[in-house]
């Protein structure tokens, strides 16, 4: 490691992180390159491929409490996305040979041949204590001067107010097959804010599924003539995308609607409810969920900065909370046939504690 160039991590309040350069950094004019982002922290122990290729981590840094990071390289079945979408990665330690029987490649290298920055040897414990107090900051990656960083972290508008999903939604639409044996199957309008495709397995095997741009709107997604409409997850502050909530604002009641972490809260907005950006939000596979129908409780993986705050709508009921800070998890709307998750029920990485949400779903747009 000590043979690696210096690099720096400069938070946009100054705190500067000493490491060393990794993956894109090191390339050819690495001390120019300068990776900017909204720098947030992750807990999971493992699944850093499918991390970095979820599009809800565009415009931020991701930063990993576990120290190890690749230790079992890259099986390119398991991505998220096609390529990486987050903004620069920082681990403790990158180890250079990777142990499993599924690698295809190692993750140093993965992160090169996309271009991604990477700094390790960060102190990431302290990093992680500094953002529980601070909240998530603005930050610069690179081999360059300290002040040029920090010029950089603060220049680096981060995800408040900023459409993101313009950046990771599709352009077409395009049909998903349905891994059903039966010959007549449901049909999902999916609306594309940033999916992560093991949510588009799983909804596969509910019907086909018509993958829509974020901007489709309610007359396209009506004269498809489908059974359901799916609000996928996304990147970024839901404030910003009030023509999405427009859309499915018109839509409710007219069809079942299920909505997951950013759909979550596009579909409440769409009732009424205001949004709020979280100190540091919730970024890993352990967060305890409860039920409030039975109490039950289950472990949830997470990844939002943006929350959901409800004053007793009128026929909206919270159905999941989060124990560790009460956030809403989840909701139902009576009447207009709409639920909704924060967490994520594909879990990829994670628990399948909540694989049963795609279950009420398949009912919903199967029952007659």
């Amino acid at each position: 490691m000590h043979e690696r160039p210096k690099a720096l991590l400069v938070l946009s309040d100054g705190a500067v992180f000493e490491g060393y350069a990794a993956g894109a950094l090191l390339g050819e004019g690495g001390s120019l390159l300068v990776a900017t982002g909204e720098i947030v922290f992750n807990t999971a122990l493992s699944g850093y491929l499918e991390v970095v290729t979820d599009p809800s981590y565009a415009g931020q840094v991701v930063a990993f409490t576990y120290p190890h990071i690749g230790n079992y390289g890259v099986a390119l079945e398991d991505r998220e996305g096609d390529h990486p979408y987050c903004r620069a990665v920082v681990a403790r330690s990158l180890p250079v040979r990777p142990s499993n029987w599924r690698s295809e490649i190692d993750f140093e290298s993965y992160l090169t041949e996309h271009n991604l920055a990477c700094i390790i040897g960060v102190d990431t414990r302290r990093l992680t204590r500094h953002l529980r107090k601070t909240g998530s900051l603005t930050c610069a990656i690179g081999r360059g001067q300290e002040a040029s960083l920090l010029r950089a972290a603060k220049d680096e508008p981060g995800t408040l107010l900023q459409d993101l999903v313009k950046e990771v939604s599709i352009s077409e639409k395009y049909l998903y097959k349905s891994t059903l044996q039966n010959t007549a199957v449901p049909k999902i309008a999916a609306l594309n804010f940033g999916m992560k495709k093991s949510i588009l397995d799983d909804l596969a095997q509910i019907g086909d599924v018509i993958v829509l741009p974020a901007s489709a709107g309610p007359a396209e997604i009506l004269d498809l003539g489908v059974d359901g409409l799916f609000l996928s997850n996304g990147p970024g502050d839901p404030d910003a995308l009030g023509y999405i909530a427009k859309t499915i604002e018109d839509l409710l009641g007219k069809l079942p609607i299920m909505g997951i972490c950013l759909g979550h809260q596009l579909l409440a907005k769409a009732l009424g409810a205001t949004t709020y950006k979280m100190t540091f939000g919730h970024h890993g596979v352990n967060h305890p969920v409860k039920q409030m129908s039975d109490g039950k409780i289950e472990i949830t993986s997470q990844n939002h900065n943006y929350a959901v705050a409800l004053d007793h709508l009128p026929g909206v009921e919270v159905t999941h909370i989060n124990l560790n800070d009460q956030v809403i998890e989840g909701l139902a709307v009576r009447g207009a046939n709409a639920i909704s998750v924060q967490y994520h029920p594909e879990a990829a990485p994670g628990p399948h504690d909540s694989k049963y949400v795609f279950d009420r779903f398949k009912e919903m747009v199967t029952e007659k």
